[in-house]
């Protein structure tokens, strides 16, 4: 269950992110003290130099001459720290919305992939741009107007005071209307934004999700379906925009009725005190400056405040997804598996020492990889109230061909997924090489596995970056060779740059075969101990197909291979086929024998051969 942040938790949280930047902090700081502090010290000097010109032939003009020069080094001075305070906020603002990002991005490397699966691409994505772009805006502008705005209350209070206390006392009286109307706008606005933002999200799970499959929907005529699924979530929007829209209008009418009532009270008890002679002429033109000075910040973090509820909101959601729970991390003792051709084994071809510098305690357990891998009472569901794999035993031998085969659904790239560890076990264990995974080192696990699976990926970049995925450091020779054994070489010597050939995200100017045979090159440089073929030839055409399985033969070689197939023709060849149905093992042998039992393997050979 994902965490639902307050709003006063976002915002500790968005707070411990500026810790790294005390400094800055200080400066901004100290930059809006100097920056109000002039701001408000000029117009005592206006007021005194207003004083020293009342009175028929009592103009003063060397006092207000050097009052007018005085004025001008304020306001230059102010001018600058203005300058340096904007620059702090931006670098806290966008320093702190790039830590953000990074940590988001970082977890979701760690995630494990029951959180991807079970998220939308398009909210997970909405999160990390549209989410933290939001709380950007809002940190700009709190940081900006914020520190500003609270400065200039409490120093203009304190010019107040020093002038007259009573008339500051009627400013204290009128304040709490100013900061009821803010409260107000403040708890109406956030569950809006909040709302908002959650929509927006959905919004953008659902184009990505349209958009990246545009030839289904066409095909299936989803169109008008899927136009009322974003109507629908359109208006939704729009509703809790709009509700959010017309909360935070009201901050700025509220805050000016509240302003004039301060500029009231302070016009009518100073205009009383200056004809009492309580203060001079001067210094009723300066009450009534603070005054204007004394509202204006309300009216600026009233604004804030409404900036700050959204990015509040956006904050809460990147943070839920920056405190997910990481997949489980590789004990301390984990074992490192590499292939028995990078290491020296001992006698018994199992265990050796990596860092014979670092001392005995220090020393890591290393497994050379032949291939033995074992599945024992094993049982696993996505969901647990779905029962999917029961009790599933497998022993495979060092360089065993395993076909696994049955029916959609019956659990075959579950399985696959277990043995990467993207999934761990529910109970069971699986073993490579007497080692169970779960206390093997996740990367040198993955590592040992060569995948080729019926949904390609590819990269925005060359043919080449794409082909040394696993291997960056391969040289020409041992990509042209790797591309040759895939058959992949004669398309891409045929293409304008060969293999400097520039391709588009997920390769979307080549054709599926082409992309499946970059997918195979990539594992055929890499040749790992284990391979993984999961419908690997489903999108190649017959005659390139016999061509692969040629070359796949070779690669298997000496290698234990787990082949998932739906033509039984291509596992023919295989020592031993896992019939599977509902998450077990009904059937197990090779391909004769398991002709000759006549059960269900029989009968799907029989469906596919039946002309024949």
């Amino acid at each position: 269950m994902e965490k639902t942040y307050s709003q006063k938790e976002a915002l500790l949280k968005t707070l411990q992110y500026t810790k790294k930047y005390k400094i800055l902090f200080a400066g901004s700081i100290l930059f809006s003290v100097i920056n109000v502090g002039l701001g408000l010290y000029i117009p005592m000097l206006a007021g005194e130099a207003i004083d020293r010109v009342i009175g028929k032939g009592n103009v003063d003009f060397v006092s207000v001459y050097k009052i007018l020069i005085v004025m001008g080094v304020c306001i230059a001075i102010a001018s600058a720290a203005s300058w340096f305070m904007v620059l702090c906020n931006n670098k806290i603002a966008y320093s702190v919305v790039r830590d953000v990002r990074k940590d988001a991005f970082e977890k979701i490397q760690i995630l494990p992939l029951k959180y991807i699966d079970g998220h939308p691409t398009g909210e997970v994505v909405s999160k990390i741009i549209a989410d933290v772009d939001q709380m950007s805006e809002g940190l700009l502008m709190g940081f900006s107007q914020l520190f500003t705005g609270l400065v200039t209350i409490f120093g203009t209070l304190f010019f107040l005071v020093k002038i007259n206390w009573k008339i500051a006392l009627v400013v204290v009286c009128i304040t709490p209307v100013s900061l009821f109307v803010a409260s107000f706008i403040a708890r109406k606005t956030y569950s809006m934004f909040k709302l908002q933002s959650e929509t927006r999200a959905e919004q953008t799970a659902l184009i990505d999700e349209v958009i990246g499959n545009q030839k289904l929907v066409k095909a299936f005529g989803r169109e008008d379906e899927e136009l009322e699924q974003f109507d629908e979530i359109n208006d939704r929007l729009k509703k809790y925009s709009l509700r959010a829209i017309f909360f935070s209008s009201l901050t700025n009418p509220g805050t000016r009725f509240v302003n004039s009532l301060v500029y009231a009270g302070v016009a009518i008890s100073g205009g009383i005190i200056a004809v009492m002679g309580g203060i001079t002429v001067g210094n009723l033109q300066c009450v009534l400056s603070y005054a204007n000075q004394y509202t204006k910040p309300f009216n600026e973090i009233s604004g804030v405040i409404t900036e700050l509820q959204n990015a509040i909101a956006c904050a809460g959601r990147v943070f839920a997804l920056i405190d997910e729970k990481p997949q489980i991390p590789d004990s301390d003792n984990a074992v490192v598996l590499v292939g028995s051709d990078v290491i020296e084994t001992t006698e018994n071809n199992k265990e050796i020492d990596v860092d014979k510098e670092v001392g005995e305690q220090n020393r890591v357990k290393k497994i050379s990889v032949n291939g033995k891998v074992d599945i024992e009472d094993v049982s696993f569901s996505y969901d647990k109230n779905t029962k999917l794999i029961e009790h599933l035993n497998v022993n495979i031998e060092p360089g065993m061909r395993v076909a696994i085969v049955g029916p959609t659904g019956c659990g075959k790239t579950t399985i696959i997924n277990l043995l990467m560890r993207f999934y761990d076990v529910d109970k069971g264990s699986i073993k490579v090489e007497d080692n169970d995974i779960r206390n093997i080192e996740r990367s040198s696990l993955r590592t040992s596995y060569g995948m080729v699976l019926q949904d390609t990926w590819l990269k925005e970049g060359t043919i080449k970056e794409n082909i040394t995925t696993g291997k960056p450091d391969a040289t020409d020779e041992e990509i042209i060779a790797a591309a040759k054994a895939a058959h992949a070489h004669s398309f891409i010597k045929r293409m304008k740059d060969g293999y400097n050939t520039l391709i588009t995200e997920d390769g979307g100017n080549l054709s599926q075969g082409q992309k499946q045979l970059l997918c195979i090159a990539r594992v055929m440089l890499c040749l790992p101990p284990m391979l993984i073929l999961d419908e690997a030839t489903s999108s190649i055409d017959t005659r390139t197909e016999l061509k692969i399985q040629s070359a796949f033969e070779k690669m298997m070689k000496g290698r234990t291979s787990f082949i998932v197939a739906h033509r039984l023709s291509t596992i023919e060849n295989a020592d031993v086929i896992l019939v599977m149905r509902d998450g077990k093992i009904i059937e197990q042998g090779n391909h004769e024998e398991l002709l000759e039992l006549g059960g269900f393997y029989s009968e799907l050979y029989e469906s596919q051969f039946a002309n024949k």
